[in-house]
């Protein structure tokens, strides 16, 4: 947090030169001068005003898993951030069979596509593409991830993302703060949605909505939080899979992860039902060496630890590492609670597109 409160005072001169240009290109998109296509499928945005993260892979998971429940086909689009694959499409998973690992995927797709079954997930840098792939392959509703500043893609349903624990940051413009907008950007949202939210950040929570609420009153707000749902594991194959029965014990266990904001996964371990030896914070997108690997083990076999524990999103970049692994790895499955009538606004949108379409 220093080092960034430090490199964010150096950037803030330029911030206003940053804002300026994103002004521009929402301006430019908005009055046609860049182009946005429309697809034949309603799109979800799910984004966020604030670099890195807030959740959107819990939220995408979890619509996903909605919109199967309803009887929708949905697909996911992503950029593939941290993936060497540079087709213009990548097909990272048809629903049905994992085509691509991790590092080539980049490790958000490939847990997307290995933890929703029957849900095509692809990849590409200019997202329309895949996005046109995917309505081609029999997708009926496109979840586009991260795509709350990718204007090249008409979206219906358009959330952003708030973690609570960090909300607007310093609530500056890059280089000198938080945000990768201005501000006033939010009036493309449908929707707002407060991730994370607990008994401890519940009040400040609510002052933050409250400000929004101020500023763009037509905009909905959602309090979501998590839980843990279960514990999974590697399986020889490298799939994560569910782990039956409660292998943990009376054991400490050394937990690590490398995401944009690793305390928070802290937090849920210490919230767990476990013992904490030690916990070691890695960088966001980190990619795992053998010699990495060793470390982690060397340090958790040092402060007593019986197991190791980490992020499903972590995990799946392990997979080629599993058979290595001298000791339990778990990672932790969470699940997003949001309230009913956020889900039935989203399905009743999807629903209503669909209708005017008819």
């Amino acid at each position: 947090m220093k080092t960034s409160a430090f490199y964010f005072t150096l950037g803030r001169p330029f911030s206003p030169m940053y804002s300026f240009a994103m002004r521009l290109r929402e301006k430019l998109y908005r009055r046609g001068m860049l182009r946005s296509y429309r697809l034949d499928v309603p799109v979800v945005s799910v984004g966020n005003l604030t670099m890195g993260g807030t959740g959107k892979t819990p939220m995408v998971q979890y619509l996903a898993r909605q919109l199967q429940s309803n009887g929708f086909h949905p697909a996911i689009v992503s950029r593939g951030y941290g993936g060497t694959a540079n087709a213009k499409v990548n097909l990272v998973s048809d629903g049905s069979t994992l085509m691509l690992d991790a590092e080539t995927a980049g490790d958000e797709p490939r847990l997307l596509a290995e933890t929703l079954p029957g849900v095509p997930v692809l990849t590409g840098i200019v997202r329309r593409l895949p996005a046109q792939r995917a309505v081609e392959m029999g997708a009926d509703v496109l979840l586009l991830d991260d795509g709350f500043q990718h204007l090249q893609i008409i979206r219906d349903i358009n959330l952003v993302l708030f973690s609570t624990d960090r909300l607007a940051g310093n609530s500056r413009v890059f280089p000198g703060g938080d945000l990768r907008e201005p501000v006033a950007a939010l009036h493309r949202a449908t929707h707002f949605v407060m991730t994370g939210v607990h008994d401890g950040n519940r009040e400040q929570t609510i002052r933050f909505s409250d400000l929004l609420q101020t500023k763009f009153s037509h905009i909905p707000i959602t309090q979501t939080g998590y839980r843990v749902e279960s514990l999974v594991a590697l399986s020889p194959a490298g799939m994560i899979e569910p782990v039956a029965g409660d292998p943990i014990g009376q054991e400490k266990c050394f937990g690590f992860c490398g995401i944009a904001h690793p305390e928070s996964f802290w937090q849920v371990v210490k919230g767990y039902r476990v013992e904490l030896a030690d916990f070691l914070p890695l960088d966001d997108h980190q990619r795992y060496s053998k010699a990495l690997l060793d470390k982690l083990i060397a340090k958790a076999q040092q402060s007593g630890a019986g197991y190791l524990v980490t992020t499903e999103k972590d995990l799946v970049k392990l997979a080629t590492l599993v058979s290595s692994i001298p000791m339990p790895l778990y990672g932790l499955r969470m699940q997003v609670e949001a309230d009913d009538h956020f889900v039935q606004d989203v399905l009743g949108r999807i629903r209503s597109w669909r209708k005017q379409c008819e």
